[in-house]
């Protein structure tokens, strides 16, 4: 379920070593940024397929899997943005497009508004928006904490199987295997800056092509967050995957793919 990468590699960028997989090697680059507890291992079988079509980069987002971590680092939303920035440009990337799940969605938004011409369109995978005065995101963070502890005890597929009770063996023993990397107050503080750091206001300021792909079971975006970006970035494209909740392709692999199209090398 990891996919077949044609290499994994560290490089250094915006001050800390940043791991990324590479799939594929051919055609528009992609970089994908994954979601608040999800290595980069985690997305290959995602990648594997984009890999058919685009050069493809996944990330470890700081404070997960192989990049650095630790107490002296900053996890707030702008350092994991400017750490995309930096990633594309150590790595000489020419505008690639950027696709983004949940907190990586958020990331790819900031990123994209910091450095307006790095990068030249934008996949936004179910993003939190909750925010000041807004609705809290529907998960709550023991989820994360309490998962991530057994993990660092060790935890197998079956254990797992209590928080994500919906996946294959295969997706279980993989979060089993590498969610001991997701550095809990890394975690904390991304799930305490879905409250407290609103990527509304951006949305005027992107100049990229945009798509923002709902869950249609995952709680996260409602209608009224859809007309309110909309009203923000009208030539935002919103597209629906009906029975996914918020791991899109984990509960619907192919609906993901419908749903992204040929969005990412139009």
């Amino acid at each position: 379920m990891s996919g077949k990468a044609l290499y994994g590699a560290n490089v250094f960028a915006n001050g800390i070593r940043q791991h990324y997989l590479r799939y594929g090697g051919k055609g528009p680059v992609v970089i994908l940024i994954p979601g608040i507890t999800s290595p980069a291992i985690t997305w290959g079988f995602v990648a594997e397929r984009l890999a058919e079509r685009y050069d493809v980069y996944v990330l470890d987002v700081r404070g997960r899997g192989l990049s650095s971590t630790g107490p002296d680092l900053d996890y707030g939303l702008d350092d994991m943005a400017a750490d995309v920035v930096g990633f594309a440009s150590a790595r000489g990337l020419s505008r690639p497009a950027l696709l983004g799940h949940s907190m990586g969605a958020r990331i790819a938004v900031r990123a994209a508004v910091s450095a307006p011409s790095a990068f030249s369109r934008l996949a936004l995978i179910d993003p939190p928006v909750s925010g000041p005065g807004r609705r809290d995101y529907p998960s709550k963070l023991p989820w994360y904490v309490d998962s991530i502890r057994l993990a660092l005890k060790g935890i197998d597929a079956e254990g797992m199987k209590a928080f994500c009770p919906t996946w294959s063996d295969e997706q279980l023993k993989l979060r089993a295997e590498w969610l001991h990397t997701c550095y809990e107050p890394a975690i904390v503080t991304a799930f305490e800056d879905f409250h407290n750091d609103d990527i509304f206001p951006d949305l005027p300021k992107l100049t990229q092509p945009a798509l923002l792909m709902v869950a249609g079971r995952g709680g996260v975006i409602g209608q009224a967050d859809e007309d309110e970006a909309l009203s923000l970035y009208p030539k935002l494209e919103i597209v629906r995957v009906p029975n996914a909740g918020h791991m899109i392709p984990w509960d619907d692999f192919d609906g993901f793919f419908a749903a992204l199209g040929d969005f990412l090398s139009r």
